[in-house]
């Protein structure tokens, strides 16, 4: 049995409104949870638990349900480079001050 995973607070809050705004998703398209679960190829008790953002509900579950309302286009953006700023500034601060193009070796003519 796995070992229960308890999560810091700020990924238990970002989980939860991310569960809410799951749930509000499916209210304002008057999805039933029956018919969303279904979509999702998962239960309706696990649908439950993923609008309460219960961070035990494996990633590809909330993926699931996000692709049923028509909403998994942006998840695959959220570690994307150009939204990486952090990312950004340590590759640029590694970058060389100079760049040198380095010469070919000139040819030897063992004639």
């Amino acid at each position: 049995m796995p070992t229960p995973h308890h999560p810091p607070a700020a990924v238990r809050r970002t989980l939860r409104k991310l569960g809410l705004d799951i749930r509000d998703a499916r209210r304002r398209r008057r999805l039933p949870m029956a018919v969303v679960a279904e979509r999702a190829f998962t239960s309706r008790s696990t649908l439950q638990r993923v609008e309460a953002g219960d961070a035990n509900v494996g990633i590809g579950i909330y993926a699931a349900v996000l692709q049923a309302l028509g909403l998994l286009d942006d998840l695959g953006n959220i570690a994307d480079i150009g939204r990486d700023t952090v990312g950004q500034a340590l590759s640029s601060a590694e970058l060389p001050r100079r760049v040198r193009i380095k010469r070919a070796p000139e040819p030897t003519n063992h004639a």
